[in-house]
């Protein structure tokens, strides 16, 4: 288990400031959500942290050791993501054995059978997926697959981009389980972007609040139900949540 701790984090597009001033500490093993309307920076954040984008400003430290500073095996090694779109994410061409080696021969590490054997059984998948390619499985199966390939190489922190919002709603909970389960069972810490309170309800201990860039107000999953923030912002999603949820 690894603690996240960001501070100051700033990037502009342009002339345009994406982020501003983004602080947060993620607890090691912790849950950790970040939730706002479209366009919050609530996956640029996620894109910085993994160094997918560069050029930005601020600090962030992955048990104690800036990401800056990691070599890129040992950054691979110590984070991965999974994005929204699990078909988007996986080439098209490439059979599941593929996808899976690709990151333990670049990695150099050994065993790879025995290694893709066993992450397709961690995320509930026969070991003759090996062979499959994106097109011939379901949208469920390829985000398990997706989840596999972030696993393969035994990170500490998994950061989750909207991971069921491109789901059917009978996939979605599955998926969820499967994320909840693998975090008590590994000890992973988790980044969790999504837009639906509810799920953050359900897999996150605390979360923070975007809007324009920036973290107006962070809150235990306890302040969800009573709408308990404090931030007019914050009050807002929350009762809109709420509202919407009661509404079907």
């Amino acid at each position: 288990m690894k603690s996240v701790n960001v501070r100051n984090m700033e990037i502009a597009f342009g002339e345009t400031r994406v982020l501003k001033d983004v602080c947060f500490d993620v607890e090691p093993g912790e849950c950790f959500g970040l939730v706002g309307e479209s366009g919050s920076g609530k996956s640029t954040v996620l894109r910085c942290l993994s160094l997918l984008l560069s050029v930005w400003g601020g600090e962030v430290k992955i048990g104690g050791t800036s990401v800056r500073d990691m070599a890129t095996p040992e950054r691979c090694r110590t984070l991965q993501m999974v994005f929204q779109d699990p078909y988007g994410s996986l080439h098209p061409r490439h059979s599941v054995r593929t996808t899976l080696s690709e990151s333990l021969i670049v990695n150099r590490l050994d065993n790879h059978q025995e290694r893709m054997e066993q992450v397709l059984t961690d995320v509930g998948l026969p070991i003759d997926f090996l062979d499959r390619y994106p097109h011939q499985l379901s949208g469920g199966q390829r985000q398990r697959v997706a989840i596999a390939r972030a696993l393969i190489l035994e990170p500490d922190v998994l950061l989750l981009d909207e991971p069921t919002s491109a789901l059917d709603v009978s996939v979605q909970a599955e998926i969820l389980n499967l994320l909840a389960r693998l975090r008590a069972e590994k000890g992973f810490t988790y980044i969790m972007v999504s837009h639906d309170l509810a799920v953050v309800d359900h897999m996150c201990e605390r979360f923070a609040v975007m809007q324009a860039g920036r973290i107006v107000e962070i809150l235990p999953r306890e302040a969800i139900p009573g709408n308990g923030a404090t931030d007019p912002y914050a009050r807002e999603l929350i009762g809109a949540s709420l509202e919407y949820e009661r509404a079907v």
